[in-house]
């Protein structure tokens, strides 16, 4: 008997056998045609929950993937520490929303919330992953995710004071990025609760472009750890740019690892070794947006051959990807031979 989409992607990140590899994202993974089909304006599905799930089906139902995502912009959880969100809510275009004040110099500075479930829009997203489990149906995986901390720390304060105060100030660093950890724990256990039957952490600012190995075993690996630990669902790790000094200590973390495009994916799969589930790494603009079917057949099976469990976007989808670009990725990845068979 086949499975169900859903039954594939979650044995893929259980490392467990599939019959068929599945096409599916831990990221956001709206696009134009959906906010067209149900007449959806991008700058408000954010803020409604049914619109929100609206949106994360009709990629499903217009593309075939084993998965619906929510939410779709990085504001969330500093939204709900007290950040003002910007939604462009007069424009048409395909704007995503950016966050006002810079507030965080020292771990007081961030006043947590009582109850993390109901801060800010955690709620809206509980919600949406509730709708968006009716609409898809049993059959279809509905996924979320949390930033990390370093990455939350990147929305709050000035960027640059978070690196220097690494260096220079470690303690106050940690501080900061701990208390952020607490919360980033609240969102991820209120999306499980909702429902999500699986959650990527996505410590992006982490890229080995930014800090060194080093200072991420030093600075990063524990609070991640942390994170990962609390989630009692199956959990992706992802960090953005090239990982490949560091893609052990993140495999070591846990055991399903995504990176993006800038990942030699051969070397990645020999150090990590072949029972992690590694995830990757189409380039969401060069390959699905502005490639052709041919292209992105020849580039998932690139990725199938240098050994990842599942050909995914090394990021979020650009919304306005064509539908036959994604169902052109769909029928790659489907068609790529299985690491574990059924």
């Amino acid at each position: 008997m086949a499975m169900t989409p859903k039954e594939r992607a979650l044995n893929i990140l259980a490392g467990k056998p599939v019959d068929v590899v599945p096409a599916f994202s831990g990221f956001g993974s709206v696009i134009v045609e959906g906010l067209k089909k149900h007449g959806l304006r991008f700058a408000h599905v954010h803020l409604d929950a049914g619109e929100m799930a609206a949106a994360a089906a009709a990629t499903v139902e217009l593309v075939g993937t084993a998965a619906a995502i929510v939410p779709f912009d990085m504001g969330v959880a500093a939204e709900a520490l007290g950040a003002r969100l910007n939604t462009y809510p007069h424009s048409e275009d395909i704007l995503y929303p950016t966050l006002k004040d810079k507030y965080v110099h020292v771990a007081d500075d961030i006043k947590m919330p009582e109850n993390i479930a109901t801060a800010g829009r955690v709620p809206l997203v509980c919600e949406a992953i509730r709708k968006t489990k009716e609409l898809v149906g049993p059959d279809v995986a509905v996924g979320s995710w949390v930033l990390g901390p370093f990455t939350l720390a990147g929305q709050s304060m000035d960027l640059n004071e978070i690196l220097k105060m690494t260096f220079k100030e470690p303690a106050k660093a940690e501080g900061i990025l701990e208390k952020l950890t607490q919360f980033l724990i609240g969102e991820a256990r209120a999306y499980v609760d909702a429902g999500a039957d699986f959650i990527s952490l996505r410590e992006m600012g982490a890229t080995s472009d930014v800090l060194s190995p080093r200072s991420f075993k030093k600075m990063i690996r524990k609070f991640s750890e942390e994170i990962l630990a609390s989630i009692d669902v199956p959990k992706v790790y992802h960090i953005c740019g090239d990982t490949n000094m560091i893609v052990q200590d993140m495999a070591e973390m846990n055991p399903v690892v995504s990176v993006d495009q800038k990942n030699d994916i051969k070397a990645s799969r020999e150090k990590i070794g072949d029972d992690v589930v590694l995830l990757g790494n189409l380039h969401p603009w060069d390959v699905l947006t502005q490639g052709e079917p041919d292209m992105i057949a020849a580039a998932v099976c690139d990725a199938a051959e240098a050994g990842v469990d599942a050909v995914w976007p090394g990021c979020d989808l650009w919304p306005d990807t064509n539908v036959e670009n994604l169902r052109a990725w769909v029928k790659a990845v489907e068609g790529t031979e299985p690491r574990r068979k059924a």
